[in-house]
């Protein structure tokens, strides 16, 4: 056996079941056996494993062991001469095993190899190359020093910046997404240290390589795909303690006390660094826009009460205003939410809605006061047109000052190039017309010259891709895995360049389609058949607002109710339940086969419950796809009017 392939997976389905597909075209010509190590997934990746790749070893864990001991576990079944440690978010080329095995047969002294790696944009990854991080190459990474002298022999280390990146050179570091190592040089050095639950064992075991003689390569004279960051969302804090602990691990293991002590606190001082400007980063983007519309309608309110005093003489209570002010400005605020004037991206008109409808909310409120605590009515309207102003002023400026959180308008159609033979076209067309974000225009390109064929619907071919993408303005190219080599899929990535084209990756006979949403965001699932309508920001929102008030109505109104609900015991508890958030007065029928539909809570009514007829588990499958697809508070109240009496359901 020449080459063991090892796969540790952990819930990423659809990028393993593309992995595995690269992995077959690679192994065509070289004995090789591949072994995927599953951690406990919940997303049925055992069962696509054993559906599409029977001849997988698969080796299947009841909890999530981590990275280093489920590839051991691989490691001691392995019969090969070199051991490969692949990630699943990952796409090699067909030739890529060939090269990076001959290049390690030429070279006895290698230990480990690794290779040029791209994002889901065709971006080079920097990571393929790596510097041993020391004190001081952990201080420059710290202080950014390292990002401004990328290039810089001192202060460049942690990446090898000042290496081509199209040359091969000997390294410090391999990436474990990528990682082929000699099995008589694990024999001799021993398997990962089971000690790194996640990252830092690539950075160990690299090191150990090095300490016993051998050399690690970067080999770029091959490239893979790695979406970067999908099985660990790298923006969250718990990477980031879990990230430095492993290299506290890492120096504690390896540097002397004096140096690792040192270490250690620099280490430290990056991880608070980090968790407060992720923190910081997150209020900023959740919370500034409220902050601002409060803080700018309090400041006006009082500033126009000023001036209407002025104007009429009319005196009001400091501790009336003082109070109604601020109350005031919570309820606009709070109805702009609800309208979704604070989802993304930015839309002035539900802005607007939100604060015309928060006037009439503070009006009728108003007009309930006793008569003491009124004051004016004007100020209230004088309110609402100055709320009127500044919003549509502040979100005018945000979206031209180029922040691109605060970007206004929403995209309703997109320009698609699919690349691939007209059956599979055809397949992704489909695909995309049953979509949310419908298709504005479909380019059609062959994967080689069509030779002229007059019936044919390509418009172009291969070659003049990118002459495509320009002239017919497109924003998202999708190739077909099934037609095209990975080899070319990337080459035509790295060749358009284009930080404005979305590139994806369509697998034969799958619904998924896999790509990267932006430059910045490497590693989204895209799911042509679109059922994630139900998670959208908007009607997580009014599910839950109309779980809450439903709850509020039927709560008095049960003493009238429970003559009309089957269960009313069951059924009183259930209104609790909701108002608590521990359920959902409607959701999916029975438990949903589909692993592709959107996590929501248990539910007490469901799709069904709309029908007159008995049915069938397919049935089921079908409404709550629709469901989730279709997602509308106006549908929830049909299946509750329909199913009313099924309320108090255990």
């Amino acid at each position: 056996m020449k080459l063991s392939v090892i796969i540790v997976n952990y819930n990423v389905k659809y990028f393993l079941e593309q992995c595995l597909l690269s992995v077959q075209k690679a192994s065509k010509d070289m004995l090789t056996e591949v072994f995927v190590v599953d951690n406990n997934s919940v997303d049925g990746s055992v069962e696509l494993v054993k559906e599409k790749f029977p001849n997988v070893i698969l080796i299947e864990n009841k909890e999530n062991i981590g990275f280093s001991r489920a590839n051991n576990q691989a490691i001691n079944q392995a019969n090969g001469e070199y051991i490969l440690l692949l990630n699943p978010d990952t796409v090699v080329e067909e030739d890529t095993f060939e090269k990076c095995v001959q290049f390690m047969d030429e070279r006895p002294d290698a230990g480990g190899l690794g290779v040029k790696m791209m994002d889901g944009n065709g971006n080079f990854l920097p990571e393929s190359k790596r510097g041993l991080p020391t004190p001081s190459v952990a201080f420059y990474k710290v202080f950014g020093l390292s990002a401004l002298f990328s290039e810089s022999k001192k202060f460049g280390q942690y990446h090898l910046g000042y290496l081509d990146k199209n040359e091969i050179h000997e390294v410090d570091i391999l990436s474990g997404a990528f990682m082929l190592i000699r099995k008589k040089t694990l024999d001799e050095i021993g398997l990962l240290d089971e000690k790194f639950f996640m990252y830092g064992e690539d950075i160990d075991l690299s090191y150990r390589i090095t300490q016993a003689g051998y050399k690690n390569y970067y080999f770029p004279h091959t490239r893979i795909i790695h979406y970067k960051g999908e099985s660990t969302k790298k923006s969250s804090i718990n990477y980031v303690f879990v990230f430095y602990r492993a290299m506290v691990i890492f120096a504690e293991k390896h540097f002397s006390e004096k140096n690792a002590r040192l270490f250690s606190l620099l280490i430290n001082f990056a991880v608070y660094l980090r968790a407060s400007l992720a923190v910081f980063s997150r209020f900023t983007k959740t919370a500034f826009l409220p902050l601002l519309d409060f803080s700018v309608l309090i400041t006006g309110i009082f500033i126009l009460k000023n001036i209407y005093h002025q104007q009429t003489g009319i005196v009001y209570d400091d501790w009336l205003v003082s109070i109604a002010f601020p109350i005031y400005a919570l309820v606009w605020v709070f109805v702009i939410f609800l309208s979704g004037g604070y989802d993304k991206p930015t839309n002035l008109w539900n802005t607007i809605r939100g604060i015309l409808l928060g006037t009439a909310v503070i009006l009728v409120g108003y007009a309930l006061l006793p008569e003491g605590y009124r004051f004016s009515r004007a100020l209230i309207l004088l309110g609402m047109s100055w709320l009127l102003i500044t919003s549509v002023i502040s979100r005018l400026f945000l979206h031209f000052s180029g922040w691109k959180y605060f970007k206004m308008g929403k995209k309703v159609s997109s320009r698609f190039a699919i690349v691939g033979e007209e059956n599979e076209i055809n397949r992704i067309s489909d695909l995309l017309k049953q979509g949310i974000t419908q298709p504005e225009f479909i380019a059609q390109v062959s994967p080689e010259n069509p030779s002229g064929n007059e019936n044919s619907n390509y418009i172009a071919h291969l070659g003049q891709l990118k002459e495509v993408v320009g002239i017919f303005k497109i924003d998202e190219v999708i190739f077909c895995s099934k037609n095209l080599q990975a080899q070319s899929i990337i080459s035509q990535m790295s060749l358009l360049e284009n930080p404005e084209i979305e590139f994806k990756i369509a697998p034969p006979e799958s619904m998924f389609i896999i790509g990267s949403k932006s430059i910045n965001v490497a590693g989204d699932v895209y799911s042509m058949m679109d059922v994630n309508a139900i998670t959208k920001a908007a009607n997580r929102r009014n599910k839950r607002m109309l779980d809450i008030g439903l709850s509020l109505i039927f709560l008095p109104f049960y003493p009238v109710l429970f003559a009309f609900v089957k269960k009313p015991l069951v059924f009183f508890a259930h209104i609790f339940a909701v108002f608590f958030g521990i359920k959902t007065w409607v959701g999916y029928a029975d438990a949903p086969k589909n692993e592709q539909l959107p996590k929501i809570k248990t539910s007490i009514l469901n799709p069904i419950d709309i029908q007159a007829q008995n049915h069938e588990s397919n049935l089921a499958d079908k409404l709550n796809l629709a469901y989730a697809k279709n997602y509308s508070v106006w549908n929830d109240l049909k299946i509750i009017r329909s199913g009313f009496k099924n309320l108090g359901r255990s």
